[in-house]
């Protein structure tokens, strides 16, 4: 009880300081969301339960009526998310994650570099299709077992977080801010950006930020040796080898109906109708690997905190909170393009440390979209920043669920993450804005 007090303590605070800026509506939704967030942050009730509230709060508060409150919460985006979902369970099911992990184990040497590339690597690869937090729940006890070193033994411990936060943008479907991204686009018109061509589009950059990190991550730990060796001596098993086939199919399914305009123009399929046949595929009998049990895994309170995240965002535009506070950073808009996009990677980054990134980033695209009708830049570009920003971020357990998991083992302190951390983050913020200029305002 005292957790939900203090989220309305806050609630009231952000009132109170909101009205002297903004109107009382405005300062409402702004005491609103600040509960919501609060919330979620010290989890004073379920995940879940706190992500259902706009359905009661926007229409009591008449930021939104009932309906187009809870249309949010069956955005097509969702369904793409839980086909994800189900082939995820598949794939741990048939435990072909540990395959996975266990052949790219073997590729990198048995020194304290080569086994922080090769988790760094292993965990940004499996968090491309699975869970970023389910990666690192799995690969955090390997950076245990492998030394009783503490300071290596942290070190492999950041390289799990950092490598699943990285690898997370790889693909749509890899973290939640990808999705509510994908779903907002929809929302406003926007030319969606296909799978395949979104792979293309992160791929150089999480290459880069994997090239970089796990080496900085390294640095003064040549004195140290492995107390273990990994062995990986493991064959596909026939069911493995199965659902193995299965993913070659989506992808290739994924990338014939891929546009690359102007010379093909794809099959024209919707791609949350291809992931969700997959998904509803692994329940097949003979063909699949799920029961109907098994869909007590899908973590629905995420498919929860999706619709929450929606609804947010279509109160931030329904409003006009979007609009007054894209005003307020109209001053930015006279920047060159180069100095726009580093303060908004600056901002969703930093940001982002303090609250949960998907909430942050379902607050933030509304306010950015607005930003950008009135500054000359491309739409697409500017929300894409601020999207994989809000998964780039490394200096606090609260950041991301990753940081999260890495600090509960027991082998990272908060200070030793907050001072890698933020050296981290302002080369996150730098790569991104290299990337987006460079290369993403070509393609997108």
């Amino acid at each position: 009880m005292k957790k939900i007090v203090i989220s309305a303590v806050a609630a009231g605070v952000m009132f109170l300081i909101a009205q002297f800026v903004f109107s009382i509506q405005h300062a409402t939704l702004i005491a609103l969301i600040a509960f919501l967030v609060v919330l979620w942050t010290n989890e004073g009730l379920p995940l879940g339960v706190v992500s259902l509230l706009p359905i009661l709060l926007f229409p009591a508060f008449g930021m939104l009526d009932v309906k187009s409150t809870t249309i949010n919460y069956s955005n097509p985006t969702i369904f793409l998310f839980l086909g994800g979902f189900m082939i995820a369970i598949a794939t741990q099911k048939t435990n072909l994650h540990k395959y996975i992990s266990n052949k790219l184990l073997t590729i990198f040497p048995s020194t304290p570099r080569g086994m922080i590339f090769s988790l760094a690597f292993t965990g940004a690869l499996l968090s491309s299709v699975l869970s970023n937090s389910t990666t690192a729940l799995l690969l955090i006890p390997i950076a245990i077992f492998l030394t009783e070193n503490i300071r290596l033994k942290a070190r492999l411990a950041l390289a799990i977080a950092y490598g699943c936060s990285i690898g997370g943008i790889i693909t749509p479907i890899g973290t939640p801010p990808n999705l509510i991204l994908l779903g907002f686009m929809q929302q406003h018109a926007l030319e969606p950006i296909a799978f395949i061509q979104w792979i293309f589009l992160t791929a150089p950059l999480a290459l880069l930020m994997l090239l970089i990190i796990p080496f900085l991550l390294s640095l003064g730990l040549n004195d140290i040796t492995l107390d273990k060796e990994v062995q990986m001596r493991e064959k596909l098993l026939p069911a493995q080898k199965r659902l193995l086939y299965i993913l070659g199919a989506l992808v290739v399914l994924l990338l014939v109906n891929s546009k690359i305009e102007p010379y093909y123009s794809g099959l024209g399929l919707s791609e949350t109708g291809i992931l969700l046949g997959f998904g509803l595929l692994m329940f097949a009998p003979k063909v699949g690997f799920l029961e109907w049990d098994d869909a007590k895994n899908i973590p629905y309170e995420i498919i929860f905190l999706f619709g929450a995240g929606f609804s947010i965002a279509a109160a931030f535009s329904k409003t006009g909170l979007a609009a007054e506070v894209a005003n307020y950073l109209l001053a930015l808009t006279n920047l060159p393009v180069l100095v726009l996009i580093l303060m908004v990677a600056a901002l969703i980054t930093f940001t982002t440390e303090i609250t949960s990134n998907t909430a942050l980033i379902s607050i933030a695209l509304p306010i950015i979209y607005s930003l950008g009708q009135v500054a000359d830049v491309n739409m697409t570009l500017i929300l894409m920043v601020a999207t994989i920003c809000a998964s780039y971020a490394f200096m606090l357990p609260i950041a991301t669920p990753p940081n999260a998991i890495a600090m509960s083992s027991g082998a990272v302190k908060v200070k030793e993450m907050a001072k890698i951390g933020f050296f981290i983050n302002l080369l996150a913020i730098v790569a991104v804005t290299f990337v987006a200029l460079v290369y993403w305002q070509y393609f997108v």
